[in-house]
Order: structure tokens, then sequence, then C-alpha cells
């Protein structure tokens, strides 16, 4: 504290409350193809339903919805998940006349936000060929209805203008807006008439005339609009939104729809998937909240669907922040509505695959604890496990064998998954299971082939919610798979021994008690506590925990105080731990033996924390002893 310089009361706090914090260890990370969504970029999800949401349902080939059933089993077990969408270099956005690659929001906004692009009005939100399913339409006061003017043709071109005449409409009934017209001259005649409003309110076509311009005899004639092919959607017709109007301006109200035209993502062809009533074309309209009420700002904000990329292309008033304008109706009939087109689904090769993957490598940006590989190749699963798993040394790789291995390998199961591993680092960050499940895809009435590693990084989440990340998540208390029919292969004893000497957890179906993992080793190939996966977690859990407790010992003094506040922060914890029988006894250093005056010197700070990690049950033995009737038990030693 500082000095006083005169008498005085100084008051200080010190806050010597810290403790270790809790840490999340259910945190599962997959990535992989999907037919929608956001592209590299981490997306959390909670739910199947949000997974559908966000992502699109499964593709219908099966090949290509494995890792979306491996996602969605891993959401059986608990409910936060991490996904990265991987972008095929092919894969393309439907938009209004061509296809556009746009990932993901960061790459609409550096690279399509100031509408330079050349796929007209709209792309899709995401990169697929299901982008082509949408259909958007909008309509301002000029297309709603049939109370506004939709056309004008010259009937009289006159002679000896020398400059154009002014356009006159009848004026529309009481609430209606007065359409505007601009004349166009061809030598000293009247060739065409462009409206600049088209007006509202009227019950027929309104009388028109042409004044000045120091000629005679031009003359024309008003057609009026259709209705709106939507216009049934919306409870009004859009005119001149209330902040316009108040400042002089006009006609910049208008109201988009999008459609789910081909029912690929409801499943109903023609669905109303959004509708945005009483926008405004000019860029400083706000709605009745403070939120910006301008179009574009409107879409891209709002809509799940479509990402606004231009104007329409004769506009000339759209995006103005003048309000006190009459903004025009410059668009076509086919800009009001249209079917966008030509996007493009692609698949992922191994390399996009990892750098989907590479998201997660962070560990100060990401918190993700189970990373699952679903149905990715052999390089892509041992890329993450090398460049993610063991950089971060925070979480786990789950990987399953090739579905040529374990699928309709009737007899070769075990030898060809053994053989898979010398593919693999052999890591204690990384666990390998040898199951493939059939279960039921409910989106197409039909049955599909899954890889269970998210199943085995699901049992590892819920094993957290029932117990802690240090209980083994194999066995019949723990260890049951969710919506399997069958395996594809269910190991017998003999195989279980092979698989489980390699480093392979068996999955096997038992009568009467289910399809279980029934292994808990990790791929680490030397002997050791590490090679369980309790053992593995229980380290990650309390090393992140009490490394986020070290860092509040940085740039503190090294000294006999602050070696006292670190033990006895940690020290609880590792008591709180042991209480819930995860380890067997502990040891925390953190003194002037291993902080010596070089270590003090050199401004580091070291404790030394020694663990007894608790071991699960791998083997049982039971010895059953009969004895001969009158003989005592201690005669044989019991």
């Amino acid at each position: 504290m500082a000095f006083q310089l005169s008498p005085g009361v100084q008051v200080t706090e010190k806050d010597l409350t810290s403790v270790v914090p809790a840490v999340g260890t259910s945190i599962g990370g997959t990535a992989g193809d999907f037919i929608w969504g956001p592209g590299n970029v981490v997306t959390t999800i909670s739910s199947e339903n949000e997974l559908v949401s966000r992502f699109g349902r499964p593709p219908v080939v099966g090949t290509l919805n494995r890792t979306w059933f491996a996602a969605a089993s891993f959401l059986a077990y608990t409910g936060t998940l991490k996904v990265v969408r991987a972008i095929p270099s092919t894969a393309l956005n439907a938009g209004s006349t061509a296809g556009v690659l746009i990932e993901n929001e960061t790459d609409y906004i550096n690279n399509h936000l100031d509408g330079s692009g050349s796929n007209g009005m709209w792309a899709a939100k995401y990169p697929g060929a299901i982008g082509n399913s949408l259909k958007v339409s909008f309509a301002d006061s000029s297309d709603y209805d049939t109370n506004s003017v939709a056309s004008v043709a010259v009937t009289a071109g006159g002679t000896s203008y020398t400059s154009a005449p002014t356009v006159s409409f009848a004026a529309a009934p009481a609430g209606g807006i007065t359409a505007t017209g601009t004349a166009t001259l061809t030598g000293d005649a009247v060739t065409s008439i462009t409206i600049t409003n088209p007006g509202n309110g009227y019950v027929s076509a309104p009388a028109i005339t042409l004044t000045g311009g120091a000629g005679s005899g031009a003359t024309a004639t008003a057609t009026m609009a259709t209705d709106w092919a939507y216009a049934g959607q919306f409870d009004y017709a859009p005119l001149t939104t209330a902040g316009t109007a108040a400042s002089g301006g006009s006609n910049d109200e208008m109201h988009i729809i999008v459609i789910d035209e081909d029912g690929l993502f409801t499943g109903t062809a023609g669905t109303v998937l959004e509708k945005f009533a009483g926008v405004s074309k000019s860029s400083g309209a706000k709605d009745s909240v403070g939120r910006s009420n301008y179009y574009k700002s409107v879409i891209n904000d709002r809509s799940q669907y479509v990402w606004w990329t231009d104007h329409p292309a004769a506009a000339t008033t759209w995006g103005n922040s003048d309000s006190t304008i009459a903004f025009d109706s410059n668009h076509t009939p086919a800009e009001a509505t249209v079917s966008l087109t030509l996007g493009v689904s692609g698949i992922s090769t191994p390399a996009e695959r990892q750098a989907a993957f590479l998201l997660f490598a962070n560990d100060e940006l990401v918190d993700v604890n189970l990373i699952f590989v679903g149905d990715a190749d052999a390089a892509t699963g041992d890329y993450v496990i090398d460049n993610i798993a063991e950089v971060r040394k925070d979480c786990m790789v789950f990987i399953s064998p090739a579905a040529a291995s374990a699928v309709d390998n009737t007899g070769g199961e075990a030898a060809a998954m053994v053989a898979e591993m010398a593919s693999y680092t052999r890591s204690s960050f990384a666990v390998m299971d040898s199951g493939w499940k059939y279960m039921y895809n409910r989106y197409y009435d039909s049955y599909s082939w899954v890889p269970c590693n998210g199943d085995v990084a699901g049992l590892c989440a819920s094993t957290d919610e029932a117990a802690d990340p240090w209980f083994s998540p194999a066995g019949y208390n723990r260890g049951a798979i969710k919506n399997a029919v069958r395996l594809s292969y269910s190991p017998n004893k003999s195989d279980r021994d092979t698989l489980y000497k390699a480093g392979i957890n068996p999955i096997v179906g038992f009568p009467g008690s289910g399809i279980v993992l029934f292994g808990d080793k990790t791929m680490l190939e030397k002997p050791s506590a590490f090679d369980r996966i309790n053992v593995r977690r229980l380290f990650i859990t309390i090393e992140k925990a009490i490394a986020t407790a070290a860092k509040f010992q940085l740039f503190e003094f090294n000294d006999a105080f602050t070696r006292a506040q670190f033990k006895n922060l940690v020290e609880p914890f590792l008591r709180d731990v042991q209480g819930r029988r995860g380890v067997y006894d502990f040891r925390v250093v953190c003194d002037e033996t291993n902080n010596t005056s070089a270590v003090v010197d050199g401004n580091s700070f070291v404790a030394d924390i020694f663990i007894q990690p608790a071991k699960s049950i791998n083997f049982i033995q039971l010895n059953f002893v009969a004895t001969r009737t009158g003989i005592a038990f201690e005669e044989v030693g019991a």
C-alpha cells in the first residue's frame, strides 16, 4: 500500500478467497461434411433438433451421413457439441443469377457486404445444393396489389417538344399515394414514361396529363398492377415507413418473404420459411425498438436462409440514407421473385477436413474436451491426434475403424482393425473402439451404418454427469451404447483379447444386457497408468483446473507467502478429488526445495504435484473352494 503523508484512516482489502475453479470436461467437438450451415467456423450445438436447424438433415447418401449421425449420437448422451462444417473447394452458395462461395459470416462481411458481386440480389446463407430450394420474393407499393400503377404506355408521342413535359397522375383516394413518373423525349416527341413512384390506393387506372415542354398532343395511359403472389401472407400494403413519412420521403417500405420452393428444408414444397414485413429501402431507417429497419440489414442479421448481395440493377435510391426522398421502384419482375440457383455441395477432401478440425487446436479460443472424428479417414484421425490432442493436452480424440474393416468383413474384422493401428500415433490422448452400429434414420425411414466414436465420446460425457471424469465410461453401469439396432461386428472372447492387447476397446452386444463398451484403454502403446481412459481424463481435469488457478500467481512475488497461498489453493481441491475417489493419495511440494534461488532469480515458479491415480477394475477373479463337511474354514486358509 502507499505510504500516508498526513494523518488519516486508509482502508484496504485483500482477497484471499481464491479457489481452484471447476472446468468443463464434457464438451464435444467434430468436423466433417454437412449439407447446410456455416463453414470453417466453430458452431455450438445443444440438441439434435438444433443440429438439423443449423446444419440441415443428414445427407441421403449413406457414406455422407455418417459424421452427421455420429454427431447426433453424441448429443443423445449430453448437450454441448462444437461442430465445424468442412467446405469443399467446389462448393457454392445458390444465388439469384449465379453461384457464389460464402463460407460464413466473416467471409460475407469481408468479401460480399458491399454488394459488388455478380450473383444478383440474394445468395443462400450457406454453401450447398440445398440452397437451390430457396425462393425469395419482395414487393413494394408498385407490385403488392391492384391499387398501384404497374406501367405507363405512351399512346401518342405529340410533337414540337423542346423539353420533356411534366407527367401528372390523377390523385389517389384518401390514404393512398399519388403516382409519379418522368417522360423521356426522342427528338421532339415523347417516347416513354418511367414510373418513379407507382402510388397506391387507386380503384382504377388514374388519368395521366402531360403539361409544359412547349409541345402538344402527347398522351399516355396507365396499367394497374396485379396482386403480388404472397400478398395474402401480410396484413397491409407496403407504402411508406413512419420514419420516412415524418421526414417527407415516400415509397421506401417493402415486404420480403423466403420460401422453401422444393421442400428440401422442411419436406413440404412451398413452405414459408421467413417473412419480413415493413422493411425499408432507406439505410438509415429504424424500427420501433431502435434496430435497423434497412432491408439489407434486416435480411443479413435475422434471416437464417439468405444473404443480401445487391440492390436491383436499375435502382438508384435504394440504400440511400436520405429519408426525405421518394424512393424508386426500379426493379423487374425477375428481380422481385427469384428462385435461387447453381448451389453446389461437393465432398470435402481429407486436407479440407483436417483444416476444419484444426480450428479446435487453439485451447485459448476453443474449449473442447472430447473430439470424435466420425467417418474420417485414418490420415485425418492421425492428424487430429498429432496436431490437436498432443498439442493441447487437455482433450481426447475418439476414433473408430474404417467401414471396410468393421462392416461386411466377416471373420477378418479383428485382424483388419489391429492392422489399422499402425496408421496412428499411439497416444494416451486417443481412444479407438471396434464398433459400427446400425441405427434408424427417422428422416428417411431407413437405416444407416454409423461409427461408434461419437457414442464413446458421449459415454465419457454422460459419465461426467453421472459420476466424475475419472470414472471409467465402460461396462454395464456406464457403457451402454444408445440407438443401436445391432452391431456390424460383436467380437467374441478370443477377438476381444486380440483387440484389447492392441489397444482397441471392444463394443459388444450381450444378450439380455444390450450393446456395451467393454474396454477403457487409450491408444498408448507402452504399459503406463495413462493407458486407461479414466486416468488420462483424471489428469486432464486436474491439470486444467490447477493451471487455470495458477494463472493468478503470475507477476506475484516468489516468496513463502505466495508458495503457501498456492498450496492452500491446490490441496483442498485434490482432497475433494480424493474424496470423490479420483486419487488414492497426493502430495504438493512448493517451497524452497524446488523454488531455489536460481529458480527465483529466473523469474520462475515451480510446484511439484504427485498423484496416485485410482485404477479401474478390468479383470475379476472369483475363487470358489469346496470343502468336506466338518472341516474348519481356518484349516484351508479362509
